[in-house]
């Protein structure tokens, strides 16, 4: 098996695994806390989303950091260093004593992770050209997959084999990741001696700063988008399915539905971004997210609504895999790392701000309004995208830098080929 491929499978797995640490905490907080001693209702929830929140807000501070030793040691030292801290930690959740012992951990885990930049980095730098777009889109579908699909794993894990549990199981799949990670991930790497550069020299050798902005807002708000119902998707099932008993399995699979999607679709609109142009998969996936998003907020039943997110994630399936290839082909390969941590940043920091968004819309608005102001964030994206991506990457405009000037009718021709 060819280097790339044996890097990719075993990077999918951990990024997989990754996600699912992350997120599987969701459906089982309270339920944590409440065991922790925490009884009254109003604590739980304010507990809950602390402990919920701070993971992202600490992985979105520490991504590039953890991105800049990547380009400065290796990327798979990183791999190493993450998946066996994950794996102390978040099986040391099993064992808090308390809240705070909880939402300490939850801080750390932030602090110490940084597998997904490295896996990403990794599998950026050490891929065939000709096979970047494929290796970049597979890879895409395990974070995102792994992080919806982690509620409703936790949340079975939880009926089936108990509260601490989630957490031990988990810390054993991070370790099988450490372990593969040692023992099958090859990575040729030169150590550089150069002196590491500050966050204002990176952003100053970066080439196109305006399509490289406008990236990073556009994966933040993809990430808004997929986790701005997850504070009122369970209610919304309720709502829907008034006469079920499995109100939260159902809840589950409609929140998850879109990873499923995305980890079918990912791999082939990957490859056709390779085809077409990495900037024609981005506008067009916008905008059908967008209108995508309106008829949610007009479901009768719980089926339509798992139907609408499904094609969600059929569409949001194409935007990171395509981010990520026009961030590398336009980033200097000494930065990629950097670069790639604060792409990252932009996705955690969205996971955040999508789930408060929603629930604060869902209580001031109502339900129904979620879906509304997402699809008009993503269209309002598509506009952005078309006049300072799309636009320009098709014609024989000029982008304009201090050290770099180049016909961007050029640069189509190697993003298409």
């Amino acid at each position: 098996m060819k280097m790339w491929k044996r890097n990719l499978i075993v990077c999918w797995f951990g990024m997989f695994v990754t996600g699912v640490g992350l997120s599987q905490i969701a459906p089982i907080l309270p339920l944590y806390i409440n065991k922790l001693g925490v009884s009254d209702p109003a604590l739980v929830s304010k507990f809950s989303g602390i402990a919920f929140g701070v993971t992202f807000i600490s992985l979105a501070i520490f991504s590039p950091i953890w991105g800049q030793a990547a380009d400065r040691v290796g990327r798979k030292p990183m791999l190493l260093r993450a998946s066996l801290g994950m794996t102390i930690i978040i099986s040391c959740m099993g064992f808090a004593p308390n809240v705070y012992a909880l939402i300490g951990l939850r801080l750390l885990q932030g602090i110490i992770s940084g597998y997904s930049t490295a896996c990403t980095t990794l599998i950026a730098t050490q891929t065939e050209k000709e096979h970047a777009g494929y290796a970049l889109g597979t890879l895409s579908t395990a974070n995102i997959a792994g992080s919806l699909l982690g509620p409703t794993l936790g949340g079975f894990i939880e009926e089936s084999f108990g509260l601490q549990n989630v957490f031990f199981l988990t810390g054993g799949l991070l370790f099988i990741a450490f372990i593969t990670t040692a023992l099958f991930v090859k990575e040729s790497f030169t150590r550089s001696d150069k002196k590491v550069q500050s966050m204002k020299e990176v952003w100053d050798t970066i080439p196109y700063k305006n399509l490289t902005i406008t990236l990073f807002v556009t994966f933040f708000i993809l990430t808004v988008a997929l986790y701005s119902v997850e504070p009122i998707i369970t209610v919304y099932v309720s709502q829907l399915s008034i006469n079920s008993k499995h109100v939260s399995m159902l809840a589950g699979i409609t929140f998850s539905a879109s990873g499923l999607a995305n980890i079918l679709a990912a791999p082939k609109l990957g490859k056709l971004s390779d085809k077409i142009g990495t900037h024609k998969i981005i506008l067009t996936a916008l905008i059908l997210a967008g209108i995508i998003f309106i008829p949610q907020a007009f479901v009768k039943s719980t089926w339509q609504l798992m139907f609408l997110r499904f094609l969600l994630g059929l569409t949001a399936a194409g935007l990171t895999p395509s981010i990520n290839i026009l961030i590398k082909k336009i980033t200097p390969s000494n930065l990629i790392g950097r670069v790639f941590g604060f792409t990252m940043s932009a996705a955690y920091l969205g996971t955040f701000a999508g789930s408060i968004l929603g629930g604060q819309i869902a209580g001031t608005l109502g339900i129904r309004y979620v879906f509304f102001v997402t699809s008009a964030l993503l269209l309002i994206n598509a506009v952005w995208v078309y006049f300072n991506v799309y636009k320009k990457l098709n014609s024989n405009y000029q982008f304009h830098d201090k050290n770099n000037q180049t016909k961007l009718g050029t640069i189509n021709k190697q993003f298409q080929h």
